[in-house]
């Protein structure tokens, strides 16, 4: 045939699959997922040495208020520093907004005691059902 150009005499061409696009992808996808997870377990209250626990489990942040307990006794919540009468005003105010919420309490090692029980009462006569205390993982020693 006179008017033909090339050499491919049915004038489909094969389907191809590339794989290395592909797996640019998938790595692209697995590095963001791997940061996003990373990025869950960030602290919500100010830097702490936490006490230890042998039996600790991950938290969930989501829905969480987070209330610090500092070396001095002073209390932050989720970051920012406040006295005790704006701690009980918005510990009130988070349980109107969110009733099933939950309240982290993120206290340092060498907190008052007293201080971190103070905390837990007040949050259980707000009305909050779900208060968790965060501790790190005790290191296994051999």
């Amino acid at each position: 045939m006179s008017g033909s150009s090339g050499g491919n005499s049915g004038g489909k061409k094969k389907a191809r699959i590339e794989i290395i696009p592909l797996i640019d992808v998938i790595f692209f996808l697995l590095a963001t997922f791997v940061l996003f997870t990373l990025s869950l377990n960030t602290p919500q209250g100010v830097p702490v040495v936490l006490p230890q626990a042998d039996s600790g489990v991950e938290r969930e942040t989501a829905g969480t208020a987070t209330v610090s307990v500092t070396e001095q006794g002073s209390l932050a919540w989720d970051k920012e520093f406040v006295d005790l009468n704006e701690f009980l005003n918005r510990l009130k105010a988070y349980y109107v907004s969110n009733p099933e919420g939950r309240i982290l309490i993120n206290g340092d090692d060498n907190a008052p005691f007293n201080q971190a029980i103070y905390v837990f009462d007040e949050a259980r006569k707000a009305g909050f059902k779900k208060i968790f205390i965060e501790t790190q993982v005790r290191a296994i020693s051999r």
